[in-house]
């Protein structure tokens, strides 16, 4: 299984992007194989570029598979979006990778001059032109969102043939359906309530055609499970507390984040081996081939999320490696019984 990284680089300060190449520095270092950088277009993100921040780091490493971590697909231009990503696979020698989403913010909608009651057509659209410019070094395409390509070449052309794309899933079935029926991987965030009630939708996404799940989560690592908690609690009490002010949900609460570290919560909050069995169990469960993590927020200590990745890579993932390759699969990975 691979295990990587993931950020939306939180924290709009003049120093945070230098930071992120740094974290992406020490995932390499420490053995992780994915990092991946994501869209945002707020005042508290400063990625709203995950293409160019991804072009730095590829300068600075030589293994890591590079991922948007999301591209909101719906507010973009596919071909803008390729062209981008396919110079990235050039720079990075083949390491590039897009993971295209419809966004669970919609900041980028007016900004680039679009209507939110065209939210799932933008995307169905725009996820066609993109898969088409991949396939196909010329193109002609017509649609209802963009101009229309009469018989055009696309360039540059990606060293990976077809470059990777992968379709990010907030839990919506619809969207799980989609991705297995055009054979594609599928990132699914679980960011919030008891996992267990994800897993119907791993079956689902494979009775569709699906054969590359990865799952995205929240977490933190520390020397012991304690330290762990309550070094993490401030840092993503006031990012969700942020968020629920404008969606209408209550301030987070202590009693609200043990739940969600325990083991059936959405949290991979604790020390290395609390994490690393996490891992194990959703693992068995989901049958997975990727699981990338958000660490260090960046509102947390320096040194804490730092600490936090050394962690990940020299003590979670050889647990994870070693049980992933001993341990069967469960059935209810691979059916609907969990329905």
């Amino acid at each position: 299984m691979q295990l990587g990284l993931y950020t939306f680089a939180d924290v709009a300060r003049e120093s945070r992007l230098r930071e992120v190449v740094e974290e992406a520095e020490l995932a390499e270092q420490v053995g992780l194989g994915v990092f991946g950088v994501g869209e945002h277009h707020r005042p508290d993100f400063v990625a709203s570029a995950p293409a160019v921040v991804l072009s730095a780091i590829a300068a600075r490493t030589s293994r890591l598979r590079l991922t948007s971590a999301v591209t909101v697909l719906s507010s973009d231009d596919p071909v803008r979006v390729f062209q981008e990503f396919a110079t990235l696979d050039l720079l990075s020698g083949g390491r590039a990778e897009i993971m295209a989403g419809r966004g669970s913010f919609i900041e980028s909608f007016p900004l680039f001059g679009y209507d939110l009651d065209d939210y799932d057509a933008l995307f169905a659209e725009k996820l066609d032109l993109l898969l088409k410019l991949r396939a196909s070094e010329r193109i002609t395409w017509s649609g209802t969102y963009r101009a229309p390509i009469s018989n055009l070449g696309v360039y540059p052309r990606p060293i990976q043939n077809p470059l990777p794309v992968w379709i990010a899933v907030g839990g919506t079935p619809q969207s799980v359906v989609r991705a297995g029926s055009l054979g594609l991987p599928m990132a699914l965030a679980i960011i919030g309530g008891p996992w267990e009630r994800f897993v119907p939708l791993a079956a689902y996404y494979r009775r569709a055609g699906g054969t590359t799940l990865g799952l995205n989560s929240h977490g933190h690592i520390a020397e012991t499970t304690r330290q762990a908690m309550d070094e993490y609690y401030p840092t993503y009490a006031a990012m969700m507390t942020r968020i629920g002010r404008e969606r209408g949900w209550p301030p987070m609460t202590r009693q609200q984040y043990e739940a969600m570290c325990g083991p059936d919560g959405a949290l991979f909050v604790g020390d290395p081996e609390t994490v690393a069995d996490k891992i194990i169990r959703q693992h068995e469960a989901f049958g997975h081939q990727r699981f990338l993590i958000s660490l260090a927020f960046g509102s947390m200590p320096r040194e804490q999320g730092l600490r936090s990745i050394e962690l990940f890579g020299t003590r979670v993932a050889p647990m994870v490696h070693r049980e992933v390759a001993m341990t069967p699969v469960t059935a209810s990975a691979l059916s609907s019984e969990h329905e």
